[in-house]
């Protein structure tokens, strides 16, 4: 989301602490290369999906320690003075290359790698992982919803069930995945996603009576418009949209209930009453495994919340920023890794390539750290940042468009909703 401050304080403490030690040592101007990825895919996903990047680049352009920054640093005796200088003339002049919004990604994807000194790389940690384990998890979430939903539009409607800037950051990141349209509307301006919307249980019961209601309604947005036919009873409700809208009334939306007993009895009604045309919309705390459910019930749409804005249940993608090569003191850039129990990484700058079998589908993600493409391998990584300056910036629709495709490439297990392994094997040459 677009603001007008700085963006160089959504900072781990830490960050500025380990530059202020490297300054000393005079370790902080050595070359060094970080890695995002995801040891594992949470939730038993099977793929994930990338997406944030392009909100990485928007606030990498915002990261300056200006005078309120380094006064607040300052006072609080984050850092010392010599280091208040350097911050001071920050700016990342470094490479980041990284997989393109709407890519899929699996366990050690370098989905993003990030080459400069270590002062420079260090201090873009909290705010690359902020942005890419929100986005990714809510775009992967995002992803299944669309797959359960199959040809059927889904609307994204979740920014009273989370922060106010992650409701617009999620907004994006299921256009990314599928989703058709959302209901906010700083997410319309801000990214171009189409916006939808129409009334609340709230405005019928405004209204004397639910017909003074929906006379209101069509009044103002025609008869193409979608009425909530739940307040009351929904049958009554439906007599009277009908009645009031005629066979062009847009849709009806049901938001409680047995949405699949519902929905079969509203489009008998509708049908009987010449509104063969009328979608039916159905909300009401849905996720992909409700969604799914409802596959066969005469359903034309999808309303999701809280389910999308937390990730279903995995509000994380679990993704980590690993420093995986460094610059030695004689000027060698060498790999490393940590051996920690249960958290190890593989050092090296390293190339991706995703490898395709006989069909056209996804068959391995394949990490090389030697610098060779594999025959017939499709490149991941892509540039990003050249020399400080971005220059992979694209715009949304690409990457929506990109997932698209993408999704088509997986295997069939990889679409099923049950907690499994990872579609593909990640392997490392």
């Amino acid at each position: 989301m677009t603001m007008s401050m700085s963006t160089a304080l959504l900072t781990d403490h830490y960050e500025l602490t380990m530059l202020q030690a490297a300054l000393r040592s005079g370790a902080a101007h050595r070359r060094a290369v970080f890695e995002v990825f995801a040891r594992h895919l949470p939730g038993g996903r099977r793929y994930g999906v990338v997406a944030g990047t392009g909100r990485v680049l928007d606030e990498l352009e915002r990261f300056r320690f200006g005078d309120e920054e380094l006064t607040y640093l300052r006072e609080r005796r984050v850092v010392d003075e010599s280091t208040l200088a350097f911050l001071a003339d920050y700016r990342f002049s470094g490479n980041i290359y990284g997989y393109r919004e709407g890519e899929l990604y699996f366990p050690a994807s370098p989905i993003m790698i990030v080459e400069g000194t270590f002062a420079e790389a260090v201090l873009l940690e909290t705010i690359a992982l902020s942005i890419l384990n929100h986005d990714c998890a809510i775009a992967s979430a995002a992803s299944r919803m669309v797959n359960a939903a199959g040809k059927r539009p889904l609307i994204e409607m979740g920014s009273r069930r989370t922060h106010e800037s992650a409701a617009v950051a999620s907004a994006r990141a299921a256009y990314i995945a599928g989703f058709a349209s959302t209901s906010n509307l700083m997410a319309g301006r801000v990214y171009g996603v189409p916006t939808a919307g129409t009334a609340a249980h709230a405005f019928t019961l405004l209204h004397d009576s639910e017909r003074d209601a929906f006379e209101a309604q069509i009044a103002s947005l025609g008869p193409e418009t979608t009425l909530l036919v739940d307040t009351y009873d929904v049958a009554e409700a439906v007599r009277t949209a009908v009645d009031l809208a005629g066979p062009k009334l847009g849709a009806v939306r049901i938001d409680s209930g047995d949405l699949a007993a519902a929905a079969q009895e509203v489009r008998e009604q509708l049908d009987a009453l010449g509104a063969f045309n009328t979608r039916i919309l159905v909300t009401s705390d849905l996720d992909e495994y409700a969604i799914a459910a409802l596959a066969a019930a005469p359903v034309d749409g999808y309303g999701v919340g809280t389910s999308l804005v937390t990730g279903s249940g995995v509000p994380t993608a679990a993704l980590v920023y690993k420093l995986v090569a460094r610059e030695t003191a004689t000027g060698k850039l060498e790999a490393v890794a940590k051996r920690s129990v249960g958290k190890p990484s593989r050092g090296g700058r390293k190339e991706a390539y995703r490898l395709l079998d006989e069909t056209g589908h996804c068959d391995t993600e394949l990490i090389t750290t030697g610098g060779l493409a594999p025959e017939g391998g499709i490149p991941l990584l892509h540039e990003l940042v050249r020399d400080g300056e971005v220059v992979g910036g694209e715009p949304l629709s690409a990457a929506r468009e990109r997932h698209a495709k993408a999704v088509t490439t997986l295997p069939l297990d990889a679409l099923h909703l049950g907690r499994g392994y990872a579609a593909i094997p990640t392997e490392f040459a």
